[in-house]
């Protein structure tokens, strides 16, 4: 049986903190689903009706690309342990990047990775828990360091990454994307 609460309750939020990994759907008019995982240490609750993430940058940008068309977001958190759960949190988001004037303040609560492309603030405007009995048990072995790792040699030549994306101003399905003008590292 699935409850649905406004904000983020205490519980909520001590759920989302012991989970290494959550999921994040967005969609637009006439575009594809995206889902995708995240990993690391990523995720913030900024408040009851307010999360963000840190995004480094990857295979695309359909998230930014979907919220800024369509602005609705879904996060989903599972327990991979006992007792089973299922969290999502049902919101609006907006990217932030580096250039913009709320970097500062929302990057303040992250510690920086390399490769950090946007942060992801997301006003939540309900949540619901259901059971999680279908979702299997594991257990976490570590994070694959290979995506910072990947971002930290390229931040050898900070120029050279920053223009490797300046062209990345369209989605897959041809949806605008603000790019960074940028380099973000862990040094920053």
């Amino acid at each position: 049986m699935a409850d649905f609460f406004d904000a983020l309750t205490e519980e909520h939020i001590a759920f989302i903190t012991r989970q290494p990994v959550f999921f994040v759907a967005t969609a637009a008019a006439d575009a594809r689903i995206n889902l995708s995982p995240k990993g690391y240490d990523a995720f913030r609750v900024l408040g009851p009706n307010r999360v963000a993430y840190l995004d480094l940058g990857g295979s695309g940008n359909e998230t930014h690309a979907h919220l800024a068309a369509d602005g609705r977001i879904t996060l989903m958190f599972c327990a991979f342990d006992n007792p089973a759960l299922i969290f999502r949190i049902y919101g609006r988001g907006r990217p932030v990047l580096p250039q913009d004037a709320e970097w500062d303040a929302l990057a303040a609560h992250f510690t920086i990775l390399s490769g950090t492309r946007q942060i992801f603030d997301i006003t939540v405007e309900s949540t619901q828990t259901s059971c999680g009995w279908g979702v299997p048990q594991m257990t976490l072995e570590r994070e694959r360091p290979t995506l910072v790792k990947y971002h930290k040699q390229a931040g050898n030549d900070p120029s050279a990454w920053v223009k490797r994306r300046a062209d990345r101003t369209r989605s897959i399905d041809g949806l605008p994307v603000r790019v960074t003008d940028r380099y973000v590292s862990e040094d920053a």
